[in-house]
């Protein structure tokens, strides 16, 4: 067993519906075979086990591994083709990338850096959209597997409206899933997810096929895109004889306590209550909004409706990995809206972390209280950089978070674990 002493801020209890920062300034984790056992003030913890052995992580602060609910492993290479619209964006940047994914060496490179590019950053779990091509999918999981991270992934389907190379066919659509899921889905910390890419590009028949994979595969995600551009929510309107974008989801099955749509920036009141009565996710991806021009994301009318919300950092359109990054950034855009939502940095923290772990039913993640696995980020800026003189003058825990949302980098992210392990990259 270690003892983990450490500055420790998380959020076990929704900011949302009162709950508060927790934040121990000299606090132990007892961590046993990657489970925390005991928390409290270090010197309680320390009297009661005086040989175990002690790690001090000086300076900073311990804040539990981030979970990025959306997040697409062909993009590594397409963050930063700005200056598009959505669906311009998917032609010209981020389906040429994808389609490379064809090549299996190709696939497992991208893999490497996909998930190196996750642990850079603290992100320790994430939703993640496939591949269209069944090889990539197994990369990633290999990749995943043999680095620890919790992943939750599928093959990606479409029928119409994309480049041939990426289209497949409904019983294609079906069988492929059921065979990925039957080798990935519950082994470590791997699960599937049913991914039909998003109406746009799905035909009934294959969003039939989803709901049919969904069915089959026992404890199998949902996720997909949902409202994320008027052009093309309009377009989906006109496809499916005038359904709502939510609807069409909800025709076929796919809709679920393990569902989890991005975006949902234009949806109308009748889809929120559709989303909350299926008790869906919705992830919000602050960054690829601003950068695709897609909207302001209207957190207070799902909150209202009762729609649980997590964070995504939607690379590539999302401009980086970094859910630090996604949580300033949504509060600059909650900012900016009249009926925008005041976030306080517990809001930001759990968003990035607890909220995540709830859309994902990771029941023993999102903080780091007993009885939960040491998923930890250590957040120790240099002594010289901008975070770490503001951190040394901040008033009070709040204050501090609020200077790491602020000012931190991936530079800053000293040490990373899962599940006890050490996974610094």
């Amino acid at each position: 067993m270690t003892i983990y002493r450490a500055t420790v801020i998380d959020t076990p209890d929704d900011p949302f519906a009162g709950g508060v920062l927790r934040c121990d300034q000299d606090a132990g984790l007892l961590v046993r075979q990657g489970q925390i056992v005991a928390r409290g003030p270090f010197s309680d913890v320390r009297a009661l086990h005086p040989h175990e052995e002690v790690r001090t992580l000086e300076g900073g602060m311990l804040i539990p591994g981030l979970v990025d609910t959306h997040v697409h492993y062909p993009q590594v290479r397409a963050i930063g083709g700005l200056g598009k619209p959505l669906l311009q964006w998917l032609e010209h940047t981020a389906l040429p990338e994808e389609a490379r994914l064809a090549d299996s060496g190709h696939a497992r490179t991208l893999a490497q850096e996909f998930i190196g590019s996750l642990l850079g950053v603290g992100t320790t779990s994430a939703l993640v959209f496939g591949s269209h091509f069944p090889g990539a999918v197994d990369a990633l999981f290999t990749e995943a597997d043999h680095a620890g991270v919790r992943i939750t992934t599928g093959l990606v389907v479409s029928d119409r409206l994309l480049r041939p190379d990426l289209l497949t066919t409904p019983e294609s659509a079906y069988g492929e899933s059921v065979s990925l899921a039957q080798r990935w889905h519950g082994r470590g910390r791997l699960r599937y997810a049913v991914t039909p890419r998003f109406s746009f590009s799905c035909s009934d028949a294959v969003l039939a096929a989803c709901g049919a994979a969904f069915a089959d595969i026992d404890g199998a995600f949902v996720t997909s895109h949902v409202n994320e551009n008027p052009v093309e929510v309009s377009q989906v309107r006109q496809m499916f004889g005038g359904t709502s974008y939510v609807g069409t989801y909800d025709a076929h099955g796919l809709l679920s306590r393990r569902s989890v749509l991005a975006h949902n920036v234009h949806p109308t009141d009748a889809e929120l209550a559709t989303l909350a009565a299926r008790n869906a996710t919705v992830a919000h991806c602050p960054t690829s909004n601003a950068a695709l021009g897609s909207g302001l994301f209207p957190l207070r009318r799902h909150l209202d409706a009762g729609v649980r919300v997590a964070m995504g950092s939607d690379v590539g359109a999302g401009t980086g990995f970094n859910l630090l990054k996604e949580g300033l950034q949504a509060y600059f855009m909650q900012q900016l809206q009249p009926d925008g939502v005041p976030l306080t940095p517990a809001h930001l923290l759990h968003l990035v972390t607890t909220a995540g772990a709830d859309a994902l039913a990771l029941d023993g993640v999102g903080h780091l209280g007993e009885g939960m696995a040491f998923d930890a980020v250590w957040v120790r800026p240099p002594p010289l950089s901008s975070l770490a003189i503001n951190l040394r003058h901040a008033a009070d825990p709040d204050e501090a978070l609020a200077k790491v949302f602020a000012l931190s980098t991936p530079a800053d992210v000293e040490r990373v674990w899962v599940g006890g392990v050490d996974v610094t990259r």
